[in-house]
């Protein structure tokens, strides 16, 4: 369980969405408001705990997204969930604000019922989502069957999907840090690397992305022994399309890419 509750502030409860219904949402409201009001911005904390229940908090122009609960929760999944579902928000019907929050409160409430289901995050990409929530000014159609998508073990792809060309574009994109002292000598350095991709395939391809054999990863998490001339990568996040299970077995990169926009692999 991550949330037994969501809500949309802006120190007056907007929206709220109580999922597991083992909260008071008045009186946590009432809580959370206080705490910002009575503390200094500079002391104020995304999370923190208060008679027995933890709020956590994201800030985004004048709203607090907050989700609240009562068990212990993993809040770091809980505070990217509340990042995710601001992005779902703002795919939908452009900034976040406050007014914005009121003349959409329909399709805002449809979203999360779909995002979060009694505590727990489901679907989150706003592809998906607009399969079968659809809006039209302030209105919204929901379609009757969903998507297979959205129970789909690839839920980041639809099914069917058409191109009359296939193609696929891979771009590495690095940063170099390096910090040099008074004499030259180099004393720390470091290159942040992605591999960005756009594919346009049809079906559900299965791709493989091979690596220079020089390459070595860590995936202890501890300093590895780098051998020869090796490069070694470390702190490596995949795509949720990538198999990660095949990739600790024998380090393939495998996966079924998304369609279209850009997706770090």
């Amino acid at each position: 369980m991550v949330a037994s509750a969501v809500f949309i502030t802006d120190l007056k409860v907007i929206i709220s969405r109580n999922y597991r219904g083992d909260i008071p949402p008045t009186t946590c409201c009432a809580a959370f408001s206080s705490y910002i009001s009575e503390t200094d911005e500079l002391d104020r904390v995304p999370i923190f705990t208060l008679d027995g229940y933890t709020y956590s908090y994201i800030k985004y122009n004048n709203l607090y997204i907050l989700g609240v609960t009562k068990r212990n929760s993993n809040v770091s999944l809980l505070i990217t969930f509340l990042y995710r579902l601001v992005g779902v928000f703002k795919d939908y019907f452009g900034e976040l604000e406050d007014e914005s929050i009121r003349d959409n409160f329909v399709i805002i409430y449809e979203l999360l019922d779909e995002t979060m289901d009694h505590g727990y995050p489901q679907a989150l990409d706003s592809k998906i989502l607009r399969e079968y929530i659809t809006q039209e000014g302030n209105r919204m159609e929901v379609i009757s069957k969903p998507p297979v998508a959205l129970t789909n073990a690839v839920s980041w792809r639809s099914e069917g999907i058409k191109h009359k060309k296939n193609e696929i574009f891979l771009d590495v994109v690095e940063k170099l840090n390096l910090l040099v002292g008074a004499n030259g000598t180099v004393l720390s350095s470091e290159i942040i690397g992605a591999v960005k991709m756009k594919s346009f395939l049809s079906g559900m391809p299965e791709l493989k992305l091979g690596l220079n054999d020089k390459l070595m990863f860590e995936a202890t998490g501890r300093q590895a022994q780098a051998k020869g001339k090796a490069v070694e990568l470390e702190d490596i996040k995949f795509h949720q399309c990538v198999r990660l299970a095949r990739f600790e077995n024998d380090r393939t990169i495998s996966f079924i890419p998304p369609d279209g926009g850009e997706a770090g692999v």
